[in-house]
């Protein structure tokens, strides 16, 4: 009969956190295989804490109260602690655990670094389009709230700052010395050229992807320079496939070898392109993990020529299509027309010369025009111009740099990279997106999502860390790896095929061989079955994607348990129809 459920609780007996915790849970592996206690130096001068979902997680957890070290009856942080040491740490204290944990994947072998991956996807801003204001109204009311007057006059803050600064020097000095000026072979005025250039320059990774608003161009004007939103102002216009959308651009560049790491990450407005800040993150991989990479791969958006053109003098392959610029009108394209470099001319179809026309050249393009005679007299002229001046083409500067990766695009190199960077990169978005979060921050201005963008690719190499160090005990199909080598738990020995089914099937990767262990629950019997018996193949591979015999049946093996020997159990060479023999 049906009844109702008092709710009345018994004291608590003497218990102790200790032992609640399994001895094979994951954060007692993960206790002892990662060492985190380089976090502390980064942020000695601040304290930690944690935000309100991680409290009301670590409140429901045990597991997770016993990895943070605090017993049941010990209260935890306040949730706006968080909030406010994020403040102090700032985006370099973030930065540099991201590299000690990719410094950690280098040292477990898990960085190949001979080819290098680039790619960007989109990710909702927390702002709506509602919140968008004309930005000199903003800027306005800002100047009224905080008016001039309030601030502290220049020449005092720089004097307090300096004296702040020489108090301080003594004692830095004194801690960490002074550095020592590394060995160049560039003379003084190509050095201070250098420099001079270096501080001009939008460096990407210092700004944190924030745009270069000095940077304009005729007829063009940003949107982002006329309007801004209110609730988060580095937040962009972004097209999404349900209309328009405030948003940032997140960029990876990922290894080239098995593990996937993530060797930089980077949150720019979504109105920086792709391209913008490619160089800067490659460079940056390249010389911090000390890298010489023989290839970079990225898609059309990456493949303007102040990018190629800088990759390929560092001599590394420019895997990156070019954007088909001839083909966007009926006329004749530019690769109708020959180039002899003796004469430094253009042939066109029809066998006209194009001479190089130096006026209308510039530093970076050259300009050919055939003569006027030609073309109006030509009987190809309605599909090559209209012009009644005769036909030009433009020709880079660094055209030979654009032939050298044209060539690429027909090699079985280049063909194999470019299908392995969709299934390289995107997956670590997807997966991002799916599991971590990804599709929408939860914080707002520019460098919090850049603290928010690297956790999560630290949190996303750290899954590849722990996997190559040895999880323990792992859920299934994983765990099929290392069966043969080590002797089954005996936690799950004594279990029915049914329930081992039931935990393989809790693991979300290797559909295929989920899709096999679905069988297992129906195939109990088989350890009942008598010595020589035979049992149809076409019995265990019914309904499920052809998998070769032999790792069928020894995944069959391992989710029942069945003992796997050179005296044991026989397979012979197994496909549809073919029988197992229980001998």
């Amino acid at each position: 009969m049906m009844g109702t459920k008092e709710r009345s609780f018994a004291p608590l007996i003497p218990v102790f956190l200790e032992e609640l915790v399994p001895q094979d849970h994951f954060y007692r592996h993960l206790e002892r295989t990662l060492d985190l206690s380089f976090v502390r130096e980064f942020v000695q001068e601040t304290y930690a804490g944690a935000e309100r979902l991680l409290m009301r997680h670590a409140a429901d957890r045990l597991s997770v109260r016993w990895y943070l070290g605090y017993d049941l009856d010990e209260p935890l942080p306040d949730h706006s602690s968080l909030t406010r040491i994020r403040e102090r740490y700032g985006v370099d204290i973030f930065r540099r655990f991201f590299e000690k944990i990719v410094e950690q994947c280098q040292q477990a072998g898990l960085v190949w670094g001979k080819e290098l991956y680039i790619d960007g996807t989109k990710v909702e801003a927390n702002a709506s389009l509602d919140s968008l204001q004309p930005r000199f109204a903003v800027e306005a009311h800002l100047t009224n709230l905080f008016p001039e007057e309030t601030e502290p006059p220049a020449q005092e803050t720089e004097q307090n700052w300096s004296q702040e600064a020489a108090s301080n020097a003594p004692s830095e000095q004194k801690e960490m010395g002074v550095p020592v000026a590394l060995p160049i072979s560039l003379s003084q005025q190509e050095h201070e050229a250098l420099a001079q250039s270096n501080e001009e320059r939008h460096d990407w990774i210092e700004q944190l992807g924030a745009q270069d608003r000095s940077a304009t161009s005729r007829g063009y004007q940003r949107i982002a320079d006329l309007r801004v939103s209110t609730t988060d102002p580095d937040a962009t216009l972004m097209e999404t496939k349900h209309g328009s959308d405030m948003g940032y651009r997140t960029h990876y560049v990922v290894d080239g070898g098995k593990a996937r790491i993530i060797l930089a990450a980077l949150v720019t407005p979504f109105e920086v392109t792709d391209n913008q800040p490619m160089l800067d993150l490659l460079w940056r991989v390249r010389f911090r993990w000390k890298l010489w990479p023989r290839q970079v791969t990225g898609d059309t958006k990456y493949g303007t020529e102040e990018n190629i053109v800088a990759i390929e003098d560092q001599h590394i392959r420019a895997y990156i299509p070019l954007p088909d610029n001839d083909h966007r009108t009926a006329f004749f394209s530019s690769d109708r027309f020959r180039y002899e470099a003796q004469r430094d001319v253009y042939l066109c179809p029809a066998g006209k010369e194009l001479q190089l026309d130096r006026p209308h050249s510039t530093e970076r393009s050259l300009r050919y025009r055939a003569r006027a005679k030609d073309c109006n007299h030509c009987p190809l002229k309605a599909e090559c111009t209209t012009s009644k001046q005769g036909r030009t083409l433009c020709r880079s500067v660094y055209e030979d740099y654009l032939d050298r990766v044209r060539a690429y695009h027909t090699t079985q190199a280049y063909k194999k990279a470019y299908r392995k960077r969709s299934v390289w990169v995107e997956p670590l978005f997807a997966e991002g997106k799916d599991w971590h979060g990804m599709r929408r921050f939860r914080l707002r201005r520019l460098w919090r999502v850049n603290c928010e963008a690297l956790m999560r690719a630290a949190g996303q190499n750290l899954k590849r860390l722990l996997k190559k160090r040895g999880w323990g005990r792992r859920p299934w199909p994983q765990g099929a790896a290392n069966a043969f080598s080590e002797p089954p738990s005996e936690d799950d020995v004594h279990l029915p095929a049914r329930v081992r089914a039931e935990k393989a099937l809790a693991c979300e990767e290797h559909r295929h061989v989920k899709g096999l262990l679905k069988l297992a629950s129906s195939l109990e019997h088989i350890s009942s079955f008598h010595a020589s018996s035979w049992i149809p193949l076409s019995l265990l591979l019914a309904k499920v994607r052809p998998i070769p015999g032999r790792f069928t049946f020894c995944l069959l093996c391992v989710a029942l348990s069945i003992p796997l020997s050179a005296q044991g159990w026989v397979l012979a060479i197994a496909d549809h129809g073919t029988f197992l023999s229980l001998k």
